[in-house]
């Protein structure tokens, strides 16, 4: 058998000698320029899905903004449409005071009106979304109503104290759209027209979008007149596009695999940014079968991973490791140290095991060529611990249907942050018969959590509630619903032709990016 030294560099040199090769299975041939004149930037999927997705377009766009926001460096909430705001009533109620002088990019006026309409849509029903789902439960919970003071003024009334309604929120759970584009059921009617500083002028779904500057911004204007995002599924491909210079940079997640990003920045006309992410990588496993029904061998697993090996040999220390599904980019986010115990690992599976070996199922999203490494470096870990594991390269579409047959025993994931409330992740992996917990089969249940979550509801006082979130990170983190690797940092590479090119919690700096005069 091979040692682990050689393993992880046959799995990294490997999979820089397929990006560069381009292996995957995505035709290499790299399309010109649309416009001349216009900064033209790639991204592994379509930003803007269009019509039937409940946001229309990702908030890294720039085309739609929030009420509230997020600081870049605290990860707290910060202004946006909603200038500033008022606490009363230990919660119960909310009053918002409205930026004045702002239009949405079809003129109309952004007002109390167009807020009440944009909540009214969410009164409507869930909008699914392939960011995240447009659910008023999760972001306005016991909402009574909302009523306008005046013009740039409205009150939100909750029939439970809601002390972290801010966080709730943040960035998708407040997006505002002009009342224009939205039809009688809630759906787009056409573009997504918002207020932020570019409008969509054109969107090949599959293909490209365009953004054109809105010099009727409230804010600052946009540096540059237009920007097109290309969708390039293939991380080879967006490579070679921008060594050719058909592209000047990428954005969004995995933007650039760290190898690939490390390659292009030998290159002085290239420079690397980074930044939090929200997004945290994870084993999904399913609770309802052997052996991950015992929380032993969870935590064998778990045990097991040398996490500072993977992200230092796979990710080259963009990314750092972590056993609590909260993300770091939280500011509820509690520190765990990481145990690495292989002895003990052996002791807990075999506990499970007795003696045998058990055949796993790993599945992996077949698109992301990484995950193939990260996969053959834990199925060798495994191996020590009398798990024979079986990878399963998938398409997403039937990732997502295995998942919710429980047709697996491992799989690779992730998830981000709608907002900046911890409990959206809570109600995800650790509520039974919620979220993923329910969709990805991971069958756990603990009668702790639901109280938990029950006090949450009726607590106001900040520091009771945040000894409760430390308590339900604590029993993840012991338990282990899923099995947390290590949190993303978002990696952007450009072209140093361009300037004000930023990573940020959600994308890249857009509207300060401009070609250098």
């Amino acid at each position: 058998m091979r040692s682990l030294g050689k393993i992880i560099c046959y799995i990294a040199v490997m999979f820089l000698m397929c990006s560069l090769a381009g292996c995957g299975d995505e035709k290499a041939a790299i399309v010109s320029n649309i416009y001349k004149d216009t900064v033209v930037l790639a991204a592994y999927r379509h930003l803007a899905p269009g019509e039937k997705d409940g946001f229309y377009c990702s908030k890294i766009l720039d085309v739609w903004e929030p009420l509230i926001t997020n600081d870049e460096i605290t990860g707290k909430p910060a202004p946006c449409l909603a200038e500033r705001w008022e606490m009363a009533d230990g919660g119960r109620t909310w009053r918002f005071y409205l930026k004045k002088n702002v239009v949405f990019h079809d003129g109309s006026k952004f007002n109390a009106d167009s807020v009440i309409a944009n909540i009214q849509r969410m009164k409507k029903g869930l909008k699914r979304s392939g960011f995240y789902n447009l659910d008023i439960n999760n972001f306005y919970p016991s909402l009574d109503q909302v009523r306008k003071i005046d013009e740039y003024t409205l009150e939100f009334t909750f029939k439970k104290a809601n002390i972290n309604q801010l966080y709730n929120m943040m960035n998708f759970g407040s997006a505002m759209y002009a009342p224009a584009c939205l039809d009688d059921e809630g759906n787009f009617s056409g573009v997504a027209i918002g207020t932020g500083p570019f409008y969509i002028a054109e969107n090949k779904l599959g293909q490209y979008v365009r953004l054109v500057r809105f010099d009727q911004y409230h804010g600052e204007k946009a540096a540059s007149s237009e920007i097109i995002i290309r969708n390039i599924p293939s991380a080879d491909t967006r490579f070679a596009a921008l060594k050719s210079g058909e592209i000047m940079g990428v954005l969004d997640l995995n933007a650039m695999p760290p190898v690939l990003a490390e390659e292009l920045v030998k290159d002085s006309q290239f420079a690397v940014s980074t930044c939090k992410s929200t997004m945290v990588r994870f084993l999904l496993v399913n609770g309802n079968k052997f052996p991950f029904n015992d929380v032993r061998m969870r935590k064998a697993i778990s045990l097991l991973i040398d996490r500072q090996v993977l992200t230092d040999s796979l990710y080259l220390g963009y990314a750092v490791p972590t056993v609590n599904i909260l993300s770091y980019s939280s500011p509820f986010h509690k520190d765990y140290a990481i145990e690495h115990d292989v002895e003990l690992a052996k002791k807990l599976a075999q506990d499970v095991l007795q003696g045998e070996r058990a055949k796993i199922v790993y599945c992996i999203n077949g698109a992301e060529p990484l995950q193939k490494g990260e996969a053959e470096l834990l199925a060798y870990w495994f191996g020590e611990i009398g798990l024979d594991v079986e990878i399963q390269p998938l398409e997403y579409a039937v990732m997502t249907d295995i998942l919710k047959k429980g047709e697996y025993n491992l799989a690779r994931s992730q998830q981000g942050l709608p907002n900046g409330d911890p409990q959206f992740i809570f109600n995800y992996f650790l509520m039974p018969n919620m979220g993923r917990n329910k969709s990805n089969s991971l069958g756990y249940v603990n009668n702790r959590v639901p109280m938990l979550m029950e006090q949450l509801s009726i607590t106001v006082d900040k520091e009771q509630r945040k000894h409760i979130y430390d308590e339900i990170q604590d029993i993840s983190v012991d338990e282990l619903p899923v099995i947390p690797l290590y949190y993303d940092e978002n990696i952007v590479v450009y072209n140093r032709k361009l300037t004000g090119y930023q990573a940020c919690t959600y994308g890249v700096s857009l509207n300060r990016i401009a070609v250098k005069e």
